[in-house]
């Protein structure tokens, strides 16, 4: 079972910046599609980045040309840069597979809290 460490949140004004960062124990970013999801409070989960095998990425139309997702295959690290935050962008962070079938068990997630 493959696990997944998310950080990197924490408080920032609006039209700030921050960079996430996903570790997994195994080698899994060159053989899985993966994914970047938030969940707002009383908000269902959802898919904000993806980022294929062999490196095509996708965003979500919220977060598109303000968030960049990217991996370091050689440090099992998946990333994601957020910039101009906005306070709609609050929610906790996980990565995770972005197949369904392949999906492991959710990390802690990491909080991010866009306010002034």
């Amino acid at each position: 079972q493959v696990q997944l460490v998310e950080s990197g949140g924490g408080l920032v004004q609006p039209g700030g910046s921050l960079r996430l960062s996903c570790v997994a124990s195994g080698s899994i970013f060159s053989i899985h599609a993966m994914g970047w999801y938030r969940q707002a409070p009383g908000k269902q989960r959802e898919l904000v980045a993806t980022i294929t095998r062999d490196g095509r990425t996708g965003y979500a139309d919220s977060v598109k040309g303000r968030f960049t997702i990217s991996r370091d295959n050689a440090k099992n690290t998946l990333y994601l840069q957020m910039n101009s935050l906005k306070p709609e962008d609050t929610a906790v962070y996980y990565c995770n597979a972005v197949s369904i079938g392949t999906m492991w068990d959710w990390g802690q997630g990491t909080q991010v809290t866009v306010s002034s």
